[in-house]
């Protein structure tokens, strides 16, 4: 069970992500976390010193989220095309709501630190992609690709789209394409 202070951690973090989203990283103060969380400053502050601090719990958070537990999957023996095909669905909902992307906060957050945050977090979605790639070859479910060269093009296409849509307009198909190009180069469809 939770402890308070756990409970208005994680508060704090999903009410601030609205507002990275929203207004990127380098906009945001601790002011604003203040206002939109309803908490004093001294409250705040003896949960996070800084947005920087905040921003990556945030980014640490999202990283860990269960929705794309491609290893619970595996342990449970799921296919490897349901598993493909559920985090793909979640991939192309989350390409068509630009409104909820980090990318933008993400880009300027990097700016501020050293590069090897944001390998880390890059490297524990490759390692997640490279898994299940790996065991539906195995299973013989998906084709025999080259699991570095398939996992550039999802993470990197994924996040080039989250990025671009902020800025400009994207169409409907231009998700699909992407989602497509990523079935058949693992299952031939």
């Amino acid at each position: 069970m939770a402890t308070k202070g756990e409970k208005t951690r994680e508060y704090i973090l999903d009410a601030s992500y609205e507002l990275f989203a929203k207004k990127g990283f380098k906009q945001v103060t601790m002011k604003d976390i203040c206002e939109i969380t309803g908490m004093s400053r001294g409250g705040l502050y003896s949960h996070f010193s800084s947005t920087s601090q905040l921003f990556e719990a945030l980014l640490e958070k999202i990283t860990k989220k269960d929705e794309m537990d491609f290893q619970g999957e595996i342990e449970k023996g799921n296919s490897a095309i349901d598993i493909l095909e559920g985090a793909l669905v979640l991939m192309e909902d989350e390409m068509e709501h630009p409104e909820d992307s980090l990318s933008i906060a993400m880009y300027e957050y990097a700016e501020t630190v050293d590069s090897n945050v944001m390998e880390s977090f890059n490297r524990i979605g490759e390692e997640k992609w490279s898994m299940l790639i790996r065991y539906g070859i195995e299973n013989g479910e998906f084709q025999d690709v080259d699991v570095n060269e398939i996992v550039n093009v999802i993470l990197f296409s994924y996040q080039g789209i989250r990025m671009w849509s902020r800025i400009i307009p994207m169409k409907p198909e231009t998700f699909r394409y992407i989602v497509n190009h990523i079935k058949k180069q693992l299952i031939g469809e």
